[in-house]
Parts: structure tokens; C-alpha cells; sequence
């Protein structure tokens, strides 16, 4: 029986793709390994993949140029950065390159299943009879929240990462609610937020560049001192 998904680790150091291979074929996923950037084009040009596991520090084009690379190449494929402990720079950098999410090294194998597995949630949107109550108007946008969708007035789709559709989703189920850091941290990484952790506030600043009109001056998503963000102007349709 075919894998019903394909995983591409991208990492050279070859025991690191051995275990993780071994680990996700075990647990039914199809994986494929790439020691750089060149073999990563040849093997998403010879297999279809769902989700790209990427390090950052590969030799030659680093991880960060590929990501970029990538996210304008397709905006769909699920994207994983792995970096050093430490790295809280790389990681901002890599979610403003369009990361879907991240793990740090060592990392355990089952933590990188969860977050694979969270990643390719948004391959597979919930269905709900009618899609009654999962549409909500953001100014001059529509949310479908059934399809993950985000249609502008003049029917454009926006190409939203993950990260980026949970956290909008989050704050669209709670309209006019201001939202801590915390909770928003919990419900888009299922991880703690920690005051010098901006991973919340390089996403937030990431939607306003899609969706408002003057994103220094926004009028959807607004911060609330002290607290966080909140939707403003959400109306379910």
C-alpha cells in the first residue's frame, strides 16, 4: 500500500536522515533525503511531497535561502525549519520566510511527528454540514474556516501559511476578543510563549501585509497593550 503522505528531510548529516527516514517510514510516511539544495529541486521534481523538513544550516544556499526559495516556488507544501537550540533569530527569519513551524536540535522523533502531523492538518480541511457559522467577513476579505480560505472581494485567493491561517482562525472564533501571546502561542505551536519570543508578533506582522490596506496603520488585526491582538470588525456571515 502506498504511504498516504511524503516527507522530505533535507539535512546533511546522514544520520540524521537515517533516523528520521527510518522513524517516519515505520509510522506509514513515505520519506525521501537530500544532502543540499540540489538534491532537495531533484527530489521534489521526482516525488510529490507534503511536507519539507529543512536545516538551517546546510552548507552552500543555507536553509533560510531555500525557504524562500521554496514558499515563492509553492506556496502549499508544508515547511519545517530545524535549527540550533539557541537560534531565535533563524526561526523569526525562517517564519518570515514562510515556515509553517519549527523544531529545534536535538529534537525527539515524536514531537516532529506532532508537528508534521499538525502541518498537514491544513491539507485536509474539516467538513461541517452546510458550513453553517464558519464564514466570517474581515473588512474587505471573507474567512472560510470549513475550506481554510481566505477570499478577498474581488475573489483572489490569499495563500496563507499554517501558522498564519491558525492564528487568524484563533482570532476569528473570538471576534473582539483581545488574546495574550500565551494563548495564541498555545493554540497555533501548542508551545509556551515567553516575553522575548516575537514568533506571535513576525506572524501577526505577516497578515497585516496580506490583509490590510495600510499595514502600519492596521484596522483588522489591532494590538492591545498589555494583553496581545484582537479582530476587529469580524462579523460571522
Amino acid at each position: 500500500m502506498p504511504a498516504a503522505h511524503h516527507l522530505l528531510v533535507v539535512d546533511d548529516d546522514p544520520l540524521t536522515c537515517a533516523r528520521v527516514k527510518a522513524y517516519f517510514e515505520q509510522e506509514g510516511y513515505g520519506v525521501g533525503v537530500a544532502g543540499n539544495g540540489d538534491q532537495m529541486w531533484d527530489c521534489l521534481r521526482e516525488q510529490p511531497t507534503d511536507v519539507v523538513l529543512l536545516d538551517i544550516g546546510l552548507p552552500g544556499r543555507d536553509g533560510l535561502e531555500l525557504a524562500r526559495e521554496l514558499r515563492a516556488h509553492n506556496a502549499s507544501i508544508g515547511l519545517i525549519l530545524v535549527t540550533g537550540r539557541n537560534d531565535d533569530i533563524d526561526k523569526i527569519v525562517g517564519l518570515e520566510s514562510g515556515a509553517d513551524d519549527y523544531v529545534t536540535k536535538p529534537f525527539n522523533a515524536r514531537e516532529l511527528l506532532a508537528r508534521v502531523k499538525i502541518v498537514l492538518r491544513r491539507l485536509r480541511p474539516p467538513s461541517a454540514p452546510g458550513g453553517v457559522g464558519l464564514q466570517r467577513k474581515l473588512g474587505r476579505w471573507t474567512l472560510d474556516l470549513a475550506q481554510r480560505r481566505l477570499t478577498g472581494a474581488d475573489g483572489h485567493q490569499e495563500i496563507l501559511t499554517r501558522g498564519e491561517y491558525d492564528l487568524l482562525a484563533t482570532l476569528a472564533r473570538h471576534p473582539g476578543t483581545p488574546l495574550a501571546r500565551e494563548h495564541l502561542m498555545q493554540q497555533v505551536f501548542h508551545r509556551s510563549w515567553e516575553p522575548s519570543d516575537r514568533t506571535v508578533d513576525v506572524l501577526v506582522a505577516r497578515l497585516r501585509e496580506k490583509l490590510e490596506t495600510d499595514p502600519r496603520h492596521p484596522e483588522l488585526i489591532v494590538t492591545v497593550r498589555g494583553v496581545g491582538y484582537a479582530l476587529a470588525g469580524n462579523v460571522p456571515s
